[in-house]
């Protein structure tokens, strides 16, 4: 799983910095030479180019933005942690929990045990939210949250961004509320 929030983050930056046609190898290269697929030790020689960055800020969820969520019903939260961080019996930053209001879809949960996504039919079980709502993925690091954000944009989720800082930057600071419970 870690390898595929890893592409995801790598997804998630490509498409914020305007490369909308981003993807994820699924299973990544250990899947690809298991289906017996083609490759190669030669070095690629691409064309020269120059890159136009187009940034989408609407990719990231900063600090204030989450600030405005809590409470908001209208922005859709989703941590990415596995839940016993979201119910605060683990702490691994700052201070325990997750942001109030947040839904728990643990990044873990989207892969299968091969290391691919699990069909969309089940994703879209672990997603149940609003597809036209603004969503905000977090996480620890924002990397796990990639992943999330990745498989929301698949279940044709229109308006999802991840909070990069997640709870790095958030459980620091102390005028952040944060949830402790058993949800």
């Amino acid at each position: 799983a870690r390898i595929s929030a890893w592409a995801a983050r790598v997804w998630w930056m490509l498409r914020w910095v305007g490369f909308d046609h981003a993807a994820i190898l699924d299973g990544g290269l250990r899947a690809w030479i298991a289906e017996g697929r083609p490759t190669s030790t030669e070095p690629t020689r691409p064309a020269p180019a120059v890159l136009t960055p187009r940034l989408r800020p609407e990719l990231v969820a900063e600090r204030e933005e989450v600030r405005a969520a809590v409470g908001d019903a209208e922005v859709q939260l989703v941590d990415a942690l596995p839940a016993g961080h979201f119910r605060g019996e683990t702490q691994m930053y700052h201070r325990p929990g997750h942001i109030p209001g947040a839904c728990n879809v643990c990044a873990v949960d989207l892969i299968d045990e091969a290391g691919r996504y699990r069909p969309l039919a089940d994703l879209s079980e672990l997603h149940r939210g609003d597809p036209a709502a603004r969503t905000i993925t977090y996480c620890g690091g924002g990397i796990a949250a990639s992943s999330n954000a990745f498989v929301l944009t698949r279940l044709g989720f229109s308006d999802v961004a991840v909070y990069a800082a997640s709870l790095q930057e958030w459980a620091a600071d102390p005028t952040n509320p944060l949830t402790v419970d058993d949800s």
